[in-house]
């Protein structure tokens, strides 16, 4: 355990194909057993059995369990952040900016039904403040919830919703609502359509937006009656 201190590779250097892989199972295998018992009651050991290599892969590869805790958090991010990015629609489909913005809500809810146990994961362990998973958060605000804060940014400079709108603080609103909503309907009614889900957010994002100000009609002069001939 003291001398196998190879947790990550040089900056720019891809890893080996082999390798790669290794530590997708790691990965795979820490979210299964922590989303199940939690990181306390999780050790290497039953990481490296669930994964199917020698505990000595994972000092390996990361140093050893707070190190592999904290590369697969960047990695779940990633995965996250990546879905959401790629389901922004091209600017050349003339998507409108609240049709763009469902569609990456609508990402959000699929992944998480997708890699349920990976999110569960990301929420349950990521906002805890008696560890170090500052880097995590900051990760989750900055690519995820951002990807969010994009769009409320571009329909912010339109026009298209209130303008003193916090965009930071609704970005991390709608991540929120997105999470909650997806683990509910996985947890408690998993018989309803995806679209169903979808739906609901996306009218729930409108209301926490708002629409644009409306102009105010034009200013007309009371009509006079016509004067009287007696």
């Amino acid at each position: 355990m003291g001398g196998m201190n190879v947790s990550t590779p040089e900056p720019g250097r891809p890893l080996s194909g082999r390798r790669e892989a290794t530590r997708r199972k790691l990965f795979e295998a820490a979210v299964t057993l922590i989303s199940e018992q939690g990181y306390g009651a999780t050790t290497v050991d039953e990481i490296a059995e669930r994964a199917g290599v020698a505990k000595g892969t994972v000092y390996y590869n990361f140093g050893g369990k707070n190190e592999l805790y904290a590369a697969l958090m960047e990695w779940g991010v990633t995965r996250l952040a990546d879905t959401l990015r790629d389901s922004v629609p091209d600017p050349g489909q003339g998507a409108a900016p609240r049709e763009a913005l469902a569609e990456v809500l609508r990402a959000g809810v699929v992944f998480i039904s997708t890699h349920e146990a990976l999110a569960r994961l990301l929420i349950a362990e990521a906002w805890r403040t008696n560890r170090a998973w500052y880097e995590a958060v900051r990760q989750i605000r900055t690519e995820a919830i951002g990807v969010i804060t994009d769009q409320l940014d571009a329909m912010v400079e339109r026009g298209l919703t209130r303008p003193d709108l916090d965009t930071s603080l609704a970005g991390s609103a709608l991540f929120g609502m997105v999470v909650t909503v997806a683990l509910d309907w996985r947890t408690l009614q998993p018989e309803r359509p995806v679209e169903d889900i979808h739906t609901t957010l996306a009218h729930m994002a409108d209301g926490l937006i708002g629409q644009p100000p409306r102009a105010d009609p034009p200013h007309e002069e009371p009509r006079r009656g016509l004067p009287r001939h007696g």
